[in-house]
Order: C-alpha cells, then structure tokens, then sequence
C-alpha cells in the first residue's frame, strides 16, 4: 500500500507527496489514503508535480 505525506509551509499545508517524501520539504505530516484523496478533491492543498498523488487516487491533475 502506498502512503501519502503533507508537506506544510510556515503555517498551513502546501502539497501532499506520495511514496517515502524524498521530495519533501522539512515539514510533513502522515495522511491516510482517504485524507489525502479529500484534501485535493477539495482543492485545500496541491498535489506534487513530480510524484503526482492525484493520479493513483483517481483525481486528474
């Protein structure tokens, strides 16, 4: 099963990544499948342009 991180900024969320968060920022956070999936759905964060979380859960972009 893969796993999914939130990268955050100074103060509120920026991009969830997916896999071991070798592209990740100093600040992250676990998420479940189903977190990360509604975080994009509702456009509350961005998906990473390189690991495309997105794509595996079923969201285009």
């Amino acid at each position: 099963m893969l796993s999914y991180l939130l990268e955050q900024g100074r103060s509120v969320p920026v991009s969830v990544h997916i896999g071991d968060g070798s592209m990740v920022g100093k600040h992250i956070g676990p998420l479940t499948r189903d977190e990360a999936r509604q975080l994009l759905h509702a456009g509350q964060v961005q998906a990473c342009a390189i690991c495309r979380p997105g794509a595996d859960l079923g969201l285009l972009g």
